[in-house]
């Protein structure tokens, strides 16, 4: 599975805890066992063969079944031990994990709870194939076949430079909002989707060529020096200093909002250490992000 999923004899190895001889000689006695070839070594990255391609889903149903007897007998014992894998969105984690994370750590040093930034789509894979037990993301279309558990509602807030017309105003609508100058995530991030179909953004399209990829907090640096106008999601003003927060400007009425939920497959097992998490996430976050309030409106 390793290989499968890295494509790579040397990164299979180290993620399984082996020197790559040992992983290469496991996988070759597995197919002379079976009389045949798993993967197509002389392609490159390596490929199954379909032959092997049939052994590897196979040997997925295997692990998983095998996952879930473990993590039975740890729900029956309401246990919050064992390693609990959780998958956060990158425009989540910067802001959210610092509030709850190490209080968690403190309070229950024996869990193995691990972070992993992903994107949306990454995180629903990584969820069907058993890498991740959970991921915290923002609601969209298409989690219908998921167990999704509401977290907190966050509006988005405008982050402007100093000098910009927008600043003038006490709060922004859509319409003032132009392609010019506005830093977007790149294609991918749904937080940059959100806004864009909330805003009816056609593009951005000079920051697109100036700035292809980057995070919120680079976007950010670029406002604050100056130029052009971001978003920042609300969890992030409590990260701000007081002239930081002389830049941001909330959205005029209906206040677009996205809601944050943990996010399981159907057949998740260890609900004890998830509804822990679920209270510790709650707690950290402020009262009133905990509903939808009429001001705002769900994206």
């Amino acid at each position: 599975m390793a290989v499968y999923r890295f494509k790579h004899f040397a990164k299979a190895a180290e993620s399984c805890g082996v020197t790559q001889p040992t992983l290469s000689s496991m996988i070759q006695k597995l197919e002379d066992e079976l009389d045949i070839k798993i993967f197509d070594r002389k392609q490159q990255p390596i490929q199954p063969t379909p032959a092997g391609m049939a052994i590897i889903e196979q040997a997925w149903k295997v692990l998983v079944r095998a996952r879930r007897i473990k993590e039975t007998a740890e729900e029956e014992k309401h246990s919050l031990l064992g390693t609990f894998n959780i998958g956060v969105l990158p425009t989540i984690a910067p802001y959210l994990i610092p509030n709850f994370f190490p209080k968690l750590m403190k309070e229950h040093p024996d869990m193995d709870v691990r972070i992993i930034e992903m994107k949306t789509e990454d995180m629903k894979k990584a969820l069907l194939r058993g890498d991740i037990d959970a991921g915290i993301l923002a609601r969209l279309r298409g989690m219908e076949n998921m167990d999704c558990h509401s977290l907190y509602f966050e509006q988005f807030f405008a982050y402007i430079a100093q000098g910009d017309s927008l600043l003038e105003k006490s709060s922004i609508k859509t319409t003032d909002l132009s392609g010019e100058y506005l830093w977007l995530l790149d294609e991918g991030h749904c937080f940059r989707e959100q806004l864009v179909k909330f805003c009816q953004l056609k593009s951005a399209s000079i920051s697109k060529k100036a700035y292809n990829l980057g995070s919120i907090e680079t976007f950010m640096r670029i406002v604050e020096n100056g130029k052009g106008v971001t978003f920042i999601p609300e969890l992030a003003l409590r990260q701000l200093t007081e002239s930081q927060k002389l830049l941001v400007r909330p959205f005029a009425l209906p206040i677009p909002t996205r809601e944050i939920v943990m996010m399981t497959t159907r057949n998740f097992i260890r609900q004890s250490l998830l509804n822990m998490l679920i209270n510790e996430i709650k707690a950290s976050v402020p009262l009133h992000m905990l509903k939808l309030r009429h001001t705002q409106q769900s994206i």
